[in-house]
């Protein structure tokens, strides 16, 4: 009868929720205060996805219930993101029947990587897809190894891991393993041999903490590495890209299965890869997987394409206080070699914790953008000033730079007969403020 009035109470508030356009927390907050062991009373369909990592993880997710939806199955998951145990809750039971079965073949869920030995206390996963580890918020996250020691505690014996290769933080997981399946990207042109970044989180094993080589990198400490103290080294892959051109828009897995790009980066490769993994385990075949996802366009408002008067632009949204995330972005408007203007806002740091920190927008590559292809670039909002003075560390020369207090006036002054293409590069707690002021597409 708990189970049964738990139930319940979470489907109506969730109704009620949908109605008001408010988000899907709180009816999981409210069945665990009333049970708190529901999960360990639903009765589970037989795969059981779990994505998590420091960043691409809402991506992948997407993408694998896009691959499986057009396959034929049917998949319960967290579509609007909310990815700690609250929100899972309320995604398994608003997924379930009155008794307690969820209506799926599938149960995917995208967990906040700092929460997920929480939710995974309750639910086991059959398989566990880990993307990446790297700085991240610090009022939340503090160092990738403490984040390593929280996902630690998540993974169950019996959960088949699938694991990002080329980052030896994720690979620590599977050291020592036998039963991993190993995703990876092969050695490319674009890859350096020498470090190139702001810091150097691979400098040092995570797993002995000796001094670790590369013999390539693909971007920041991402790549070929090897420690010769302890053995952890980068695994051979089961799932590869073996060749990608991100100029051109493509890449390829296995050597066999090319696959365009909608989003030219290498982040995004990433995330495909994962997906196109995950699809493969399920048992798709892999010429099925691949028109699904062809120049698929992400429908999460990560990437959102606007126009300004008669300009057109992207917006790609970094996470503040990821100095990764924003280099991906920084990438992407910097490999635009037809010409852009770039803008960067940020007005807010956190949409849920007060913090003046701006320290972390030192770790942020913006070198990258020294290019003569990026025409102007324009810093907006309250910590504007901040922007300009880390720039002013950059050999971006400075008449190409104009500081505006406001995003207001970052619109006022893009809107104009330039040709370039605008992007702008903002967080989750400021994109609205851009994205009102536009026409999206």
């Amino acid at each position: 009868m708990k189970k049964f009035i738990t139930i319940i109470v979470c489907k109506l508030l969730r109704f009620v929720g949908k109605i008001l356009g408010k988000g899907s927390s709180m009816p999981g907050k409210v069945a665990l205060k009333i049970c708190p062991d529901i999960l360990n009373r639903i009765n589970l369909p037989p795969y059981i996805i779990a994505v998590t990592g420091s960043n691409g993880k809402t991506s992948t997710v997407e993408m694998i219930a896009h691959v499986l939806t057009a396959n034929g199955k049917k998949v319960a998951w967290n579509k609007e993101g909310s990815n700690q145990i609250e929100g899972v809750t309320t995604l398994v039971l608003d997924s379930c029947t009155l008794g307690g079965r969820v209506k799926a073949d599938i149960l995917l869920i995208e967990s906040d990587e700092r929460f997920a030995r929480y939710t995974f206390n309750y639910i086991t996963p059959t398989h566990y897809v880990i993307t990446n580890l790297y700085r991240d918020q610090l009022t939340r996250n503090g160092h990738p190894e403490w984040v390593y020691d929280a996902l630690l505690d998540s993974i169950h014996d019996e959960t088949q891991l699938i694991l990002n290769a080329d980052d030896p933080y994720v690979s620590c997981f599977g050291y020592g393993k036998k039963e991993v399946v190993w995703f990876g990207v092969g050695e490319l042109s674009t890859d350096t041999t020498e470090f190139s970044g702001v810091y150097h989180d691979g400098a040092y094993c995570p797993h002995c903490k000796q001094p670790m080589s590369y013999s390539c990198y693909h971007y920041d400490h991402i790549g070929f590495y090897q420690c010769e103290h302890c053995g952890l080294k980068r695994n051979d892959t089961a799932y590869t890209v073996t060749a990608a051109d991100l100029e051109a828009g493509r890449a390829v897995i296995n050597g066999q299965y090319e696959i365009t790009l909608a989003l030219k980066s290498l982040y995004n490769i990433y995330n495909i890869l994962a997906a196109f993994t995950v699809a493969s385990l399920t048992g798709i075949p892999g010429e099925k997987i691949t028109p699904c996802l062809n120049n698929y366009v992400l429908k999460n408002g990560r990437v959102v394409t606007f126009a300004l008067g008669s300009r057109r632009g992207t917006l790609l949204t970094s996470k503040h206080e990821n100095s990764i995330s924003y280099n991906q972005s920084l990438r992407i408007a910097a490999a635009d070699w037809e010409g852009c203007d770039v803008l960067i806002i940020v007005d807010a740091i956190s949409r849920k914790y007060f913090t003046g920190d701006v320290s972390w927008l030192w770790d942020i590559d913006f070198q990258l953008l020294h290019q003569e292809n990026v025409r102007r670039i324009l810093l907006a909002g309250t910590y504007c000033h901040d922007l300009a003075v880390r720039f002013s560390f950059t050999d971006i020369p400075g008449e190409k730079i104009q500081v505006l207090d406001t995003v207001e006036a970052a619109v006022a002054a893009l809107d104009n007969d330039r040709k370039e293409k605008i992007y702008v590069i903002t967080c989750f707690s400021d994109k609205g403020k851009f994205l009102s002021r536009v026409k999206m597409d």
